[in-house]
């Protein structure tokens, strides 16, 4: 089987799993967190070398304010773990999106871990928190603009590559597979720049039942697709 190297997660479902069950939505996304844990130990020991989560939005902090509250909770708890799995895992941990409107401690938390971890050599797993690619496209696009108005560099320097060391994935290879869990068929502002040609695997099995077995039948229907220069066959014939 071909397995993806970077992997890309859009975690959605936990909510209404917990619905189900006559639980609380923070109940879900409880349970969502410890599968986050399971599936970084799946996915190396699988030979996929980058993990991305989407674990909080921009558009999350439009939530009920107790909801906000538990998320928040919730990832200053996962935080504070973090750093002793992840060296026992030997994972380099980073944290993507507009970390400025977090919590003083829960933005040192992030430093703690990213510092702590990197120079581990396994899994590339990132976080993708309070993060929206728009947004990120925006601050990239600042940060160029405030180059070129500096006299650094010249707007005709601009290229793609340019813009994508400007981004928060600069570090990160780009998603070969998207995954969405419960069945949604939308993106979500979520790394459009870095998906182009991502191939997408949409299950209707939400976050907290996704497990090793789910994880295998998205890179068995990855695997099954022919890829030509980041383009499908199909897209390489229509050229």
């Amino acid at each position: 089987m071909n397995i993806p190297k970077s992997v890309a997660i859009i975690l959605d479902g936990n909510g209404r799993w917990a619905k189900a069950k006559g639980m609380p939505r923070t109940y879900g996304h409880i349970q969502g967190a410890k599968v986050v844990e399971d599936i970084c130990e799946d996915a190396w020991n699988l030979g996929i070398e980058y993990l991305t989560v989407y674990a909080f939005s921009t558009e999350n902090w439009n939530r009920p304010d107790d909801e906000v509250e538990a998320l928040m909770k919730l990832l200053r708890n996962y935080m504070k773990n973090s750093l002793k799995r992840a060296s026992k895992n030997n994972m380099k941990v980073q944290v993507i999106g507009d970390k400025s409107r977090l919590a003083d401690d829960i933005r040192k938390s992030i430093e703690d871990l990213e510092k702590g971890t990197e120079n581990n050599t396994g899994l590339k797993f990132t976080i993708a928190i309070n993060y929206g690619s728009r947004d990120e496209i925006r601050r990239a696009v600042t940060k160029i603009a405030e180059e070129v108005k500096a006299g650094e560099i010249e707007p005709s320097d601009i290229t793609e590559e340019m813009i994508a060391a400007h981004l928060d994935t600069r570090d990160i290879k780009d998603p070969d597979l998207l995954i969405r869990t419960c069945g949604e068929l939308r993106i979500s502002n979520f790394l459009l720049w870095q998906i182009s040609y991502s191939e997408i695997y949409v299950t209707d099995v939400p976050w907290p039942d996704f497990n090793k077995a789910e994880l295998i039948k998205a890179c068995e229907s990855y695997s099954g697709r022919t890829r030509k220069f980041g383009k499908t066959e199909e897209q390489t014939k229509n050229l």
